[in-house]
């Protein structure tokens, strides 16, 4: 789950009945523990939890990441996590918390570091009409408002922009087990904008209904919006969490007959806990595995029969598995594996497809040399990592991971990188000169995670 946060949704309803006069007592998720779970908040309590009214949250995202490709440019592609090669950089840095009152809820995120341009790039939805919704938004994680209801274990009705659910992964790193996620989660969306309505019937399960604008957009590709929801079961042991998350929507920019099924699913188990004795104190694992297809408009699902009619699909699986030393040790190892062809949710490694150079910067390449997204355009690709954490407290993290990942076609910049012959946009461009993809990466991250 890409934004799991029951903790402080647990001291916001808390602290809304208190403001009302009333004592809680239905919890969502009351006592079940999701500190060792993968795209989950891993602290037990916020150091803001008696701030009455508004509860503040505070992230900063660092890391260097050195590609053994060593692009000249120093631009990483083909991921949401990272920007820049062979060089610090502030990830992300939000800002922002939890406002109630007489159940009325909202939650503001800021958003700034490179992340505020990687993750929005591949949104075309900004090109259909004007005022640059991707400008307009850039700098905002999450910014919703709505009310919550005392039915049940309660009930959330939010508008606005919020994090997506699909792909397991958290859009907070210091939420994740590992730091450059797998093709799975990084080519699915990371945020919604639109409506959601959180139904907790009971203390173990929520039903999420959502009405959004399309799959990872600040507008709408076509005229009807994108339909969806999750649904999430934790046992009372705290051993087992189950996610299913579906998705149907048109985000085929100017093809609205083309329609989008995506289906993501998860199981995660912690299958060993003894917080107290000494070396292993907990393991746990995370399996994710996804199922989508684009059907209209040129393109026919999984029927591949029809050489005018492609088929253009989405197969994809993930495992992970953590093991956890004491209460500041953990190491994490797994990978992924993602075919797609189509290519219609692969991140495009040399920037949007433009139609036209910047007329007032000619050298400037970001999508002129765009990555093919034909009907039928094979792509397959896979991942291997592991990492080790430093966890001095619940506030911080420090992060070592080494990545491999490959591609059937070359996808990842290579020495030459996808700026220019020099790798500076300031060099006039050599006309035979084109980005310099290859088919496989290996990279190592640090990465500094601070949460408060």
């Amino acid at each position: 789950m890409k934004d799991v946060r029951t903790l402080l949704t647990i001291a916001m309803m808390a602290m809304v009945n208190y403001s009302i006069g009333q004592s809680q007592q239905k919890v969502p998720f009351d006592g079940i523990d999701q500190t060792w779970q993968n795209g989950a908040d891993r602290r037990d309590s916020s150091i803001f939890q008696n701030v009455k009214y508004f509860t503040p949250s505070i992230l900063l995202d660092l890391n260097y990441n050195y590609s053994f490709n060593n692009p000249i440019d120093n631009t990483v592609v083909g991921s949401t996590a990272l920007a820049r090669h062979n060089e610090l950089q502030l990830a992300a840095l939000h800002f922002g918390g939890d406002f109630f009152y007489n159940n009325v809820r909202a939650r503001v995120m800021t958003q700034f570091g490179t992340r505020s341009t990687v993750v929005p790039r591949n949104d075309f939805s900004p090109y259909r009409g004007q005022y640059d919704l991707a400008n307009v938004y850039r700098y905002l994680s999450e910014a919703y408002a709505g009310y919550h209801f005392n039915k049940w274990y309660g009930i959330n009705v939010d508008f606005g922009l919020f994090m997506s659910y699909i792909g397991l992964n958290s859009f907070y790193q210091a939420e994740n087990w590992e730091y450059q996620a797998s093709f799975t989660s990084d080519n699915t969306p990371w945020f919604f904008n639109g409506v959601r309505i959180q139904i907790h019937p009971t203390k173990n399960l929520k039903i999420e209904p959502w009405i959004i604008n399309g799959w990872q957009s600040y507008g709408k590709f076509n005229s009807m919006p994108g339909v969806g929801g999750a649904i999430t079961y934790m046992s009372t042991n705290s051993k087992l969490k189950l996610i299913s998350n579906n998705y149907y929507g048109s985000d085929a920019a100017g093809i609205p007959q083309r329609k989008r099924f995506h289906s993501d699913n998860s199981v995660l188990v912690r299958y060993f806990n003894q917080p107290e004795r000494k070396g292993i104190t907990r393991m746990a694992f995370s399996l994710t595995g996804d199922i989508g297809f684009e059907k209209g408009g040129g393109v026919n699902g999984f029927d591949n029969s029809d050489p005018t009619n492609p088929a253009q699909y989405f197969l994809s699986a993930m495992f992970y598995n953590r093991i956890w030393f004491g209460k500041q040790w953990a190491w994490t190892v797994g990978g992924g594996w993602m075919k797609n062809p189509g290519r219609y949710l692969v991140l495009y490694p040399t920037g949007e497809a433009s139609p036209l150079p910047n007329p007032t910067n000619p050298t400037q390449t970001a999508g002129r040399f765009p990555f093919s997204a034909n009907p039928g355009d094979p792509f397959e690709g896979w991942d291997a990592s592991t990492n080790i954490d430093f966890i001095p407290n619940q506030n911080i993290l420090f992060r070592l991971e080494f990545v491999h990942r490959e591609s059937s076609v070359p996808y990842f910049a290579g020495r030459g990188g996808v700026t220019s012959q020099t790798g500076l946009t300031t060099t006039a461009l050599d006309p035979t000169w084109r980005p310099d993809l290859v088919r496989a990466e290996d990279k190592v991250i640090f990465a500094v995670l601070m949460r408060l």
